[in-house]
């Protein structure tokens, strides 16, 4: 499933946050500690334009949150990308690697249109992962 085009992107985005942080001389402060609460943070913050709204479709946040919305989304993967790159974690293969497991635990002829964890389906035998 190796994409090298999202491979590309997301080394392209890698570089892109790598000078920014260097020009500031901010990798002083980039541990993996204070990024992974840095996501948080954003994560949060992009929770917050959905709160109060019923499901949170595009016609409800109208232009000028999307946009809000948009930023929010962009510092969560900017953080998420500088944390990976900081562990030395190659993003996509973590992805298809949690695929993998994720196939096992959510087989789709199972699952199809039910959204419960995998822990709590009657005949269960998948295990954490």
């Amino acid at each position: 499933m190796s994409d090298s085009a999202g491979q590309g992107d997301l080394a392209r985005l890698r570089e892109l946050v790598r000078v920014f942080v260097n020009e500031r001389d901010w990798d002083q402060f980039h541990t993996p500690k204070n990024l992974s609460s840095a996501l948080s943070v954003e994560a949060a913050e992009l929770l917050e334009h959905f709160q109060w709204l019923q499901h949170g479709r595009v016609d409800e946040l109208g232009a000028d949150k999307l946009i809000q919305v948009r930023h929010e989304m962009a510092d969560v993967l900017v953080y998420l990308v500088r944390l990976a790159d900081k562990l030395d974690v190659d993003l996509m293969a973590a992805v298809e690697d949690k695929m993998v497991l994720n196939r096992a635990k959510y087989p789709a002829d199972k699952v199809r249109g039910d959204a419960r964890k995998y822990d709590e389906y009657k005949d269960h035998e998948y295990k954490d992962a």
